[in-house]
């Protein structure tokens, strides 16, 4: 069954929540109330993922001395680098209304595939960009599934999430591959000369630039929001949304394979259960970041600082002597209440505006025989 790009639901498709709306007598309405109450709310979610990092660093003071070091500071960027650039490619996705629950599994594919040409004596130079094809080839591959065949994301690659898992298994077996040159193990666990700051931060910088250029201020980020307000209004205004759904799961392949690189550099080590609960710390991020998990709102800005607070969390427990398996389980209970609190919040305002509503007084006394709505 393949996803007919053609409009499908003529005039009729073009819903209140699209890009453009029409007003009576054909002028076009102006967007700026919109955009102000948009930029707003983003305003009000970045404001409160500041004040919970702040709580997040001042709990971390309270409980260790040595949190607020720089070798600390370099320690936890470390922790997360792959987390938080897979976390940049996941946003586009979840604003589409779409996710990926497949790119934990691709992190442990490609360190395997790598560690297999490098075991059969390829170099480096070669390896790498095959790996980053095996990415994109698994990401389109999940893509072909969602946008040909109709089939809901969440179903797809959690398909995938138990296939590429199984390949790296197939690839690599029980063997752990570790002898990578210096050159490379280097660039995951060193820091720039003379500081604590690791390599590894500039490659999350120069995603997260590119990434907020694209979504905040190209066609392509409208179109990802588009797409996410109302997918088939989207389609009519001229949108290729089963190419935009394929590019985006390309890249986030493409992403989780770079990931897979880097994990594999920064523990020296190729394994096939390398990632294990990376997807659990994508979603929490992004969704922790204030964008909809149904799609159509989102800030990368937002998911960045996110990004601070997991990773800030994450060192905090670690410095407290609290074991892995319970900081996944806080990361859990941070999903939910990620998830939970916006669907509280718009409740409350739908609960308040009934309220209101009820309470107005009607504009004149009604007539004799006037029914009063």
């Amino acid at each position: 069954m393949t996803e007919d790009p053609r409009p499908t639901g003529g005039p009729d498709a073009l819903q209140p929540s699209a890009e453009v709306s029409i007003a009576a007598g054909g002028h076009s309405v102006s967007a700026m109330s919109r955009v102000g109450r948009s930029l707003l709310a983003a305003a009000r979610m970045e404001t409160f993922l500041i004040v919970l990092l702040a709580f997040v660093v001042w709990w971390g003071v309270k409980l260790s001395p040595y949190f607020l070091t720089w070798s600390n500071f370099g320690f936890s960027i470390q922790a997360v680098i792959e987390i938080s650039i897979m976390s940049l490619a996941m946003t586009p996705i979840i604003i589409t209304g779409e996710i990926d629950l497949s790119v934990e599994s691709m992190v442990g594919l490609s360190s395997c595939v790598l560690g297999w040409l490098w075991a059969s004596g390829v170099p480096l130079e070669v390896c790498i960009p095959i790996v980053l094809a095996v990415g994109v080839l698994g990401g389109l591959f999940n893509g072909f599934f969602v946008v040909r065949w109709g089939l809901p994301s969440l179903v797809v690659t959690l398909a995938t999430y138990a296939l590429f898992r199984g390949l790296g298994h197939v690839v690599l077996g029980s063997t752990v591959v570790t002898d990578f040159p210096a050159s490379f193990t280097n660039f995951g666990f060193g820091y720039v000369p003379g500081t604590n700051v690791p390599w590894t931060l500039f490659v999350f910088l120069f995603l997260a630039v590119v990434t907020v250029a694209i979504v905040h201020g190209t066609w392509i980020g409208r179109q990802v929001f588009a797409v996410g307000k109302n997918k088939e209004a989207a389609r009519y205004s001229g949108v290729r949304v089963g190419a935009l759904k394929m590019a985006l799961f390309a890249v986030s392949g493409l992403v989780a394979a770079l990931a897979g690189i880097l994990l594999t550099s920064r523990t020296s080590a190729a394994t096939p259960d390398a990632g294990l609960n990376f997807t659990l710390a994508v979603v929490t991020i992004v969704v922790l970041g204030g964008v909809d998990i149904n799609g159509g709102k989102g800030t990368v800005p937002g998911v960045i600082l996110a990004v601070l607070i997991l990773g800030t969390l994450k060192s905090a427990l670690t410095e407290a002597g609290i074991s892995t398996d319970y900081q996944n389980v806080a990361i859990g209970l941070l999903l939910i209440i990620s998830v939970v609190t916006p669907q509280l919040a718009r409740l409350v305002r739908e609960l308040v505006d009934r309220t209101r509503l009820g309470r107005r007084r009607p504009a004149h006394d009604p007539a004799p025989g006037e029914v009063v709505r």
